[in-house]
């Protein structure tokens, strides 16, 4: 199945090869890094017309890592996040990015404290909006694994990662999981095993730990994360006996956080659901952020995707916070703020979770089983007996969900056999609506996968083509899931890799034959 992707490409390498024969003038010309074909004069009307293309010229990995280097020493003496982001953006390579929280941190822990706390603080503001999760998750692996040289020249080497890592994990940017599954993955009696213990046992398991952690580079003058959550709410609640919505305005920009605005988009729906006096004002003033363009609409986006993502907790403390979330959601679609797809994700999502934990661990442990005989025995007439007798379609996602992991950490022989069974499934067996919120799911935790199975893009991928050639679901299914993940996303790349391979000539046969 990995291979499709390189059949793709040469094969459009020989079409473009083919066409550049025909044509009467060729010229290449090379200004500031950019390489432009000027192509002119197409003499063959048939073949399909190619336009005027501009790419950035390759950077190598030597030349970007020398890059980042300037661009942290610049950091570490001026302290301008905002500029960061940008210069960082400009050099285009958002692949290399986990060298970089790699290099950050290895050259933080060889400064003062000051370095150090700056360090996680770019970290939280650069994270999801130029930063992505997984590139993030893999810069930290790559430290744990390299932690024997570290120590060489940094003898506290072990203490320091260990309280990067728990402040990472403090201010979300890293999954509580990420240390499992790292631990999984590191050598008995390394280095980084010990630093994972030891932000776990030492730093994450103590009493007021978040407040320890926070200010354990008190040398810092940056405001940390939790300082930044204590202001929002302040100015929240201020807001709400006030009713000044030009000073709540001015108090947020004056944080100048303009990467952790999807936090005042949460914390504001949060308020909200707690105190429903207040929700007209506070809805008000997420309207005027966003129409003065001071909240951007991707951050707008990801504060309702973090909220929806914590429901289920908020929900043991709020008990309307489940109604109020599907009620904020719907106005958001009338504000454009949040798509219908993503919506009725949200719903969905709320449904489920009102079955019961304990129903729906069952169902699992029972989907696990059926699975894994499915994949001995190859008897889908067996599989459809065992769902019916469960008869719990609320949770055919969920199924689906299963069997694709399930597939993707083995052979070739256990995908074909889940992506069949999908197909005699479908209709029949398991809606449309709960195929498509299956996949809509296991792009939303690609990163997570791909910390476990280091190819689960490229696999997800030809799942997904899959299913469009199986007819199970149409290009449009594609669009829509694709409009439920978060913009720049692995889930959202994940998509756009699909749409690729079912744009190329003969993709339906070469998709098949993976």
């Amino acid at each position: 199945m990995g291979s499709t992707l390189c059949q793709i490409l040469r094969v459009h390498q020989r079409h473009v090869k083919s066409l550049a024969q025909s044509l009467s003038r060729l010229a290449v010309e090379k200004s500031k890094g950019i390489d432009i074909l000027i192509l002119e004069n197409v003499v063959d009307p048939r073949k399909e017309p190619y336009q005027l293309v501009a790419a950035p010229a390759l950077q190598s990995l030597e030349e970007y890592k020398g890059k980042v280097v300037s661009l942290i020493e610049e950091y570490f003496a001026a302290g301008d996040v905002a500029s960061m982001a940008t210069d960082l953006s400009n050099l285009e390579s958002p692949n290399y990015h986990h060298h970089f929280v790699k290099k950050l941190i290895s050259m933080a822990m060889d400064h003062h404290d000051k370095e150090k706390e700056m360090a996680s603080v770019l970290l939280s503001a650069l994270y999801a909006d130029v930063l992505k999760p997984e590139q993030l998750a893999k810069g930290f692996t790559n430290l744990l694994e390299s932690v024997e040289d570290l120590v060489l020249d940094i003898p506290e080497a072990v203490d320091i990662l260990a309280i990067f890592l728990a402040r990472a994990v403090v201010d979300d940017i890293l999954p509580p999981a990420f240390l499992s599954k790292t631990r999984k993955l590191l050598v008995d009696g390394s280095q980084g095993l010990v630093v994972v213990q030891k932000a776990e046992k030492s730093y994450l398991s103590a009493p007021h730990h978040a407040e320890i952690i926070e200010r354990k580079w008190g040398g810092s003058t940056h405001t940390t994360v939790a300082e930044v959550q204590a202001k929002i709410v302040t100015l929240l609640k201020e807001y709400v006996e006030s009713g000044d919505k030009a000073e709540a305005c001015r108090c947020i920009r004056e944080l100048n956080v303009p990467f952790f605005h999807h936090e005042v988009v949460k914390k504001a729906l949060v308020l909200a659901m707690e105190e429903p006096a207040a929700e007209g004002k506070l809805w008000s003033l997420l309207i005027e952020t966003a129409e003065e363009g001071l909240i951007t609409s991707s951050q707008m986006s990801k504060g309702f995707t973090r909220i929806s993502d914590s429901i289920h907790d908020l929900a043991l403390d709020i008990p309307q916070a489940k109604d109020k979330l599907e009620s904020f959601t719907s106005k958001a679609v009338e504000e454009g703020w949040v798509s219908a797809p993503f919506s009725r994700a949200v719903v969905s999502e709320l449904g489920a979770g009102t079955v019961g934990i304990q129903e729906a661990r069952a169902f699992k442990a029972n989907a696990t089983n059926i699975i894994q005989e499915y994949f001995l025995s190859s008897d889908i007439s067996e599989v459809i007996t065992s769902l019916e007798d469960l008869a719990a379609p609320d949770y055919h996602a969920a199924f689906v969900k299963r069997l694709i992991l399930l597939a993707l950490d083995r052979k070739n022989r256990e995908k074909e056999m889940a992506s069949v069974l999908v197909s005699e499934l479908y209709a029949e067996v398991i809606s449309i609506a709960s195929i498509a919120r299956a996949y809509t799911l296991l792009l939303q935790s690609a990163e997570d996968t791909s910390l476990d199975i280091p190819d689960a893009a490229n696999q997800l991928s030809l799942f997904l083509a899959r299913a469009v050639v199986d007819d199970i679901l149409a290009p449009l299914h594609l669009d829509e899931i694709s409009e439920q993940l978060v913009e720049g996303s692995l889930g959202r790349e994940i998509v756009r890799m699909a749409q690729s391979m079912l744009s190329a000539r003969h993709a339906g046969e070469r998709i098949l034959r993976c």
